[in-house]
């Protein structure tokens, strides 16, 4: 990330922290820079979760309505696999 992308911004708040590293993952995928916060605290102390907001996931300012649009289109189901897909296949 160069330093003229601005702020990390806020994308997502998870009240799982594996779900905000499965985020994370998309956006990364999609070749955006992402991280998430607190996920540890959410983590170590999960009944102050909902209290601190959960995990969160951010990425540069910069790259806020791209990481919007990947993670809509992820909530859309866009990125399923179909149940007969085999993983191990090679691509041509």
């Amino acid at each position: 990330m160069s330093e003229d992308e601005g702020d990390w911004l806020l994308v997502a708040r998870c009240l799982d922290p594996t779900e905000a590293y499965l985020l994370r993952a998309c956006l990364e995928a999609a070749g955006l820079d992402a991280m998430v916060a607190d996920a540890n605290l959410v983590q170590t102390h999960s009944l102050i979760a909902v209290a601190v907001g959960g995990a969160r996931v951010m990425v540069p300012e910069a790259q806020l309505e791209r990481a919007k649009a990947v993670l809509a289109a992820y909530h859309r189901g866009e990125f399923a696999l179909d149940d007969n897909v085999d993983v191990g296949e090679p691509r041509d």
